[in-house]
């Protein structure tokens, strides 16, 4: 294999063109300041700021657009990206996810199984056509949505001051549908920060932000590989390239979700090596007696933990594990701090043939 290129984003967010309150350059601008490679902009059933030019680099943060697509119930919402139309929100979900298959794009279940009930004026908004295989993958990890759910009378004032602090980790539900589904097929995992960035009025005399992009960029991040260099300048030919990277990377399951909160998850690795060959998140390999799997956690001690066909065989505090893979099915580990979530990988494929 050769080597991987790393590329950390935030997937999920909106700009004035939908419910936001930033323009799109100055959502850029900032990731740009946090540091992130790419950002998704993801406005509901609308690509304004593909039309209007806005997908491109700001400084060394590449902005590409996307958006969120529903159904006329407000339902099946659906992270779509590389189309250059968005569908009618009068379509069924399963057709409107065929079709931007069938136009070359590619697509995951945005908080597929969201029960959030803390804010009557902000329901709930889950997958429930489940009659499709054409969707890329599902979002595990949404910061609003965790942040939405685990909110209570008791805590909502300490998870206003620190939105950081109370996102945990994927829950066990979204872990056992994730499994189930890529068992059957490739399904892939990524994280998204679902950023707004909403203005309330306090007491009638100042406004606030709640949740500001910069502080929501510290959060849920989907980290991608590519044998592939990015390369930075504003030509037309290298925008285009820069997203295809990022796609391939997005559609193959080359990917990993991290919460920045908890660290720096860049050079994270998780692996499987047969003799000097070695394949990554997204790969298939066949069994053989020489497969080892390797996870390398960047630059602290953690609690590693080895998932196989949904069920947990390996747990380890350490920054690295090695195991023997003597089975078929699919692998993916996961990394904890103590009780909260770090770093989650995509799988790897081991087959008999």
């Amino acid at each position: 294999m050769k080597n991987l290129y790393e590329y950390v984003g935030a997937i999920h967010m909106h700009s004035v063109f939908s419910d936001g309150s930033a323009e799109a350059n100055e959502i850029a601008l900032i990731a740009n300041e946090v540091g992130l490679d790419f950002i998704s902009l993801t406005d509901h059933n609308t690509l304004r700021a593909l039309k209007e030019g806005f997908e491109k680099f700001y400084g060394n943060t590449f902005l590409m657009v996307g958006c969120e697509i529903n159904d006329k119930e407000n339902k099946n919402h659906y992270l779509a990206f590389g189309i250059d139309e968005v569908f009618s929100t009068r379509l069924p979900a399963k057709e409107y996810v065929k079709r931007i298959k069938e136009n070359g794009g590619i697509g995951f279940l945005a908080h597929p199984l969201e029960k959030r009930s803390s804010m009557k004026e902000h329901p709930p908004y889950p997958w429930i056509e489940w009659d499709t295989n054409d969707f890329t993958g599902i979002e595990i990890w949404n910061h609003m949505s965790e942040w939405m759910e685990n909110l209570t009378e008791q805590n909502k004032y300490q998870s206003f001051m620190h939105p950081l602090r109370t996102i945990i980790s994927p829950t066990k539900e979204i872990f056992e549908l994730w499994d189930r589904l890529s068992l059957e097929r490739k399904v892939v995992g990524i994280g998204g920060v679902d950023a707004h960035a909403h203005k309330i009025n306090l007491l009638g005399f100042f406004e606030v932000e709640v949740f500001p992009y910069k502080v929501l960029f510290k959060s849920i991040r989907t980290h991608i590989l590519s044998t592939e260099k990015i390369v930075i300048n504003s030509s037309a030919e290298t925008i285009t390239k820069t997203k295809q990277i990022i796609l391939n990377a997005l559609k193959e399951g080359k990917c990993f979700v991290s919460n920045f909160y908890q660290g720096d998850a860049k050079g994270f690795k998780f692996e499987i090596c047969c003799n000097e060959k070695v394949f990554t998140m997204g790969d298939k390999v066949k069994l053989s007696n020489d497969l080892f799997l390797n996870v390398v956690v960047p630059e602290k001690i953690a609690t590693i933990k080895i998932i196989h066909n949904g069920k947990e065989i390996f747990s380890v505090k350490d920054s690295s594990a090695e195991l023997k893979v003597s089975s078929e099915g699919i692998y993916r580990a996961e990394v904890w701090n103590e009780s909260k979530g770090w770093i989650f990988s995509n799988h790897i494929r081991v087959e008999l043939n």
